[in-house]
């Protein structure tokens, strides 16, 4: 079976640091056997197929950036239904409509022992966040640049995240959804 992915790849294009153009990024999935390959924006997002399991894949991608680029980005492989929940379950769809304030972020595992008051210290009075199923969810209509909580998201967690606004949530998982989920014959 042929499984449809969306990558979301942590720390790539950001201050002209480990820069990877999305026209090699989409010849290195390539190269990998994944087919359908569309990106979005050069924050580091795609969508393909591929035959091999996430994890397996996900080590694959880093080893071959790594080899090929001399940097390995943190490369989260998620199936089009997780992001949908993802969505669906958001906590603050009064946001929704000013998607730039709306922020998933999304953990590499469960976090197992956040500490969310530590977060809520950080918080600015407007902003609010929430811890759902696995996913971060921050409203912060104060923008993101300077957000003391959206900095501390990740040390707050435990684990390893990378994070996505709504809007960018909302595009991937319509590129998936074209992409779509197909057998091999």
């Amino acid at each position: 079976m042929v499984n449809t992915y969306v990558a979301l790849f942590r720390g790539i294009n950001v201050g002209g640091n480990n820069v990877l153009p999305m026209k090699e990024l989409v010849a290195l999935l390539e190269g990998l056997g994944s087919r359908d390959v569309e990106t979005y924006i050069q924050s580091g997002n795609a969508v393909f197929r591929n035959e091999e399991d996430a994890r397996t894949l996900s080590k694959r991608i880093r080893a071959e950036i790594r080899r090929s680029h001399g940097f390995e980005p943190l490369v989260m492989l998620l199936r089009p239904e997780e992001l949908e929940k993802a969505m669906e379950s958001n906590p603050f769809p009064e946001a929704e409509p000013e998607a730039k304030t709306l922020h998933l972020y999304f953990p590499v595992s469960t976090p197992t022992d956040p500490d969310l008051d530590a977060l809520d210290v950080a918080r600015s009075d407007r902003e609010r966040f929430a811890l759902e199923d696995g996913v971060f969810y921050l409203h912060a209509p104060d923008g993101i640049g300077r957000s003391r909580l959206a900095a501390r998201v990740e040390k707050g967690l435990g684990i390893p995240v990378t994070g996505r606004n709504w809007r960018t949530v909302r595009k991937v998982v319509e590129m998936a959804r074209r992409c779509g989920p197909r057998h091999q014959p």
